[in-house]
């Protein structure tokens, strides 16, 4: 505004003051005593920088002061961007959307510049990065059950969303496995049995081995009780031992071709082996995905008050009641962080005299707890030595209740103790005083290790049983011939029952507790005692365990059924229908809700674990207990590791000692050595990574506090300029 329009104001009216842009101002002399400089280094971030001067390696050597935050950051930035822009793609780049217009700009540039030959690679990487991609897009839409899963996330939440997709991650595993098994065992059989190929079999005949070792009757026909099917489906006997599901029908030494000679026995061992190390990597790639984001939330306390304050909400709930459940499942997350900041106030306010009543309170409580399990695993044992003594009497002098009965004992004992456990320890957790996130993840572990720790003791005990032979010598076959004819099918057997007989109790639960009770809580509401019982919950940990618990019986009867994984993935999608049912209908999700995240990582956690305990009896069946000399590939073999030796003895002299160099001492001594120093790299590496991400946190408040003292500061200068 002019002084001449300025002076034509009336008297009583004050002058307007000029407008002044925000960008506008310049924080120069003018404003402040200071020169600019000065003034920067009063920002909070360069003073806390300047506290730890001797700390920051980055210098201006012309200066000798400390480079500024910012230009050091977008100098990094540029240079960095400058030097990848040829191999990185612009999309990774946190940048606006000018920024990266005219980075594609400089690209399109430099193209112009470039030799045919260069500029024919970089248009193919580019097209065979766009083909990836829309791979990638169509290959979600062939997902299975992805709309279902969808719908499952949207109406109640990503924690058990999470589990449907742990649930399917097991179907895909256990077809694999069997597509494993079908290629390298049941296929050149079947080519040879139907006659589809030009082959024939090789039967090599057992040397230095009794006569009464290879004995192995066919059951015998005639007469059968109708009910004998029934118990032959059920316990995998009769005319299901016969036939590929069972280890005894393998009895081939292998498959001769028109050009070479296929050694059934060791494809049969290294079926095995593929089967196991598939599942541990194809683990522990899913794990190492959800252990950085543990990671990366890893957090305190005030944190992750936060957190769930500001960013807990699941945007995937479109239902009401879900929504209303997850208010409430905060509401209990945010009650468990105070009770456990009360229960560290109270230890840390407790004396001597307490910590020693709670710790000798924690002590006799834990030994309850190993009474337990060493009771129930008593009882396994008991049964499954009463069941293989009593199983061998001929089905006609016994009833028919009886003999499933006898035949279903370890099963049943073993699902008992599964069933009444967990009630026992959630009973016990509430006199131990821990917080109540510990208490849960104290009572997972002990209920993961009661499920899979009872199928180690089955299977110990059948071991136990097959090379003691009390009063009859094991010399003979090695093992208790008379009692086992062919030991590892019926191992197998045991495994088959287990397996049917889970499936079995899952169909039971679901259909005559669950539905039943869903139908009293709806139309009987009014009742006291419907109201106390309420309505069955969807607890994500118990039917986690439930899966586990059968993947788990999977891997150790693979190597003693071959079709179990196949078994497995039907009875996989079965489950899946039957949870996702009754979870619509019959069911309530759990108060106690886990992040998807959490529950990713910890399901494959559970899952490790009981592949772990699963290769311990496979690996003492196949190098300790001797094979069965009457049925299986391995009949001309003292134990199943022996066709390794023989097969590396077949080799060349050179590659066999290549072998024996690799399996020697001299080579495992400084090939763990190697390993361990790379492992204390990635340790140092991820300690220095840690310690970057706190930098980074430190980085962010002190940024934030540099924006508040600008904003003060910039206040000032606006009122400065108005007085």
């Amino acid at each position: 505004m002019s002084d001449a329009s300025a002076s034509a104001l009336p008297p009583g009216r004050p002058r307007r003051q000029p407008f002044v842009h925000p960008e506008s101002l310049s924080l120069d002399s003018s404003f402040f005593s200071s020169p600019p400089v000065n003034f920067l280094q009063e920002l909070p971030s360069y003073r806390s920088i300047a506290r730890r001067r001797t700390n920051i390696p980055s210098r201006d050597k012309q200066s000798g002061t400390l480079l500024k935050p910012t230009d050091s950051y977008s100098s990094q930035l540029e240079e960095g961007i400058a030097e990848n822009l040829n191999s990185q793609s612009i999309r990774k780049y946190a940048l606006n959307i000018s920024e990266k217009r005219r980075l594609r700009d400089i690209q399109e540039t430099q193209m112009k510049y470039l030799s045919e030959w260069d500029q024919w690679k970089r248009y193919s990487s580019k097209s065979w990065k766009r083909f990836l991609e829309k791979a990638r897009e169509m290959t979600t839409h062939l997902e299975l059950w992805r709309d279902d899963i969808r719908s499952i996330g949207g109406k109640f939440g990503t924690g058990i969303q999470s589990y449907f997709s742990f649930l399917r991650f097991l179907v895909l595993l256990n077809l694999v496995i069997f597509l494993i098994i079908f290629m390298l065992v049941l296929l050149p059989i079947l080519l040879t049995e139907y006659k589809i190929t030009n082959s024939s079999f090789v039967l090599i005949p057992a040397k230095d081995t009794d006569i009464q070792c290879t004995v192995y009757p066919i059951s015998s026909s005639g007469l059968i009780y109708f009910y004998s099917y029934i118990i032959d489906l059920l316990s995998g006997t009769g005319f299901l031992e016969e036939t590929c599901l069972f280890y005894g029908h393998y009895t081939i030494d292998g498959v001769k071709f028109q050009n070479f000679t296929y050694d059934l026995p060791l494809a049969y061992l290294l079926s095995t082996i593929a089967y196991l190390a598939l599942s541990l990597l194809w683990i522990v790639k899913r794990s190492v995905e959800g252990f950085k984001v543990n990671l990366i939330r890893s957090e305190e306390h005030f944190q992750s008050y936060c957190n769930k304050i500001f960013a807990g909400w699941d945007f995937c709930i479109t239902n009401q009641s879900m929504a209303d459940l997850k208010h409430s499942s905060l509401r209990y997350e945010l009650r468990a962080d105070l009770e456990e900041e009360r229960i560290r106030q109270k230890i840390a306010e407790r004396t001597s005299e307490e910590t020693i009543r709670i710790y000798s309170l924690r002590l006799f409580l834990n030994c309850i707890v190993l009474a337990v399990l060493a009771a129930c695993f008593y009882a396994i044992y008991r049964a499954t030595i009463f069941s293989q003594e009593h199983m061998k009497k001929e089905i006609d002098k016994m009833i028919f209740g009886e003999n499933l009965l006898i035949l279903y004992l370890p099963s049943i004992v073993i699902t008992l103790a599964n069933f009444i456990t967990p009630v026992i320890f959630a009973r016990i957790i509430h006199y131990e005083d821990y917080s109540p996130g510990f208490e849960i993840r104290l009572t997972i572990l002990r209920c993961v290790f009661m499920r899979l720790a009872t199928i180690c003791v089955l299977v110990f005990t059948l071991g136990s049983k097959i090379t003691s032979c009390d009063n009859y010598s094991c010399e003979l076959c090695g093992y208790n011939q008379k009692l086992y004819l062919c030991w590892e099918t019926q191992v197998g057997q045991e495994m088959y029952k287990l397996m049917i007989f889970d499936f079995i109790i899952i169909l039971a639960v679901t259909l005559f507790v669950d539905f039943p009770r869903k139908l009293l809580v709806t139309y009987c509401s009014s009742w006291k005692l419907m109201q106390c019982w309420g309505q069955q919950e969807f607890a994500i940990p118990d039917n986690v365990l439930g899966i586990v618990y059968g993947q788990t019986i999977c891997w150790i009867g693979a190597f003693f059924s071959p079709l179990l994984p196949a078994i497995a993935t039907v009875k996989f999608i079965i489950i899946f229908y039957v949870k996702e049912m009754s979870l619509l209908h019959t069911c309530r999700p759990s108060p106690r809700q886990f992040r998807a995240s959490n529950s990713n990582f910890f399901f494959l956690l559970v899952l490790l674990i009981g592949l772990c305990l699963a290769v311990i009896p496979l690996t003492i069946s196949m190098a300790h207990i001797p094979s069965s000399k009457a049925c299986g590939p391995f009949t001309n073999s003292n134990t199943t590791w022996e066709v390794v030796p023989k097969t590396v003895s077949t080799f060349p002299s050179s590659l066999q000692s290549l072998v024996h160099g690799i399996t020697s001492e001299a080579f495992a001594v400084p090939f763990f050595m190697i390993i361990c120093l790379v492992m204390f790299y990635f340790i140092a590496l991820a300690g220095a990574h840690k310690r970057v991400v706190v930098q980074l946190r430190e980085q962010l408040s002190l940024e934030s506090r540099d924006k508040r003292y600008l904003i003060q500061k910039l206040t000032e200068a606006q009122r400065d300029m108005r007085n």
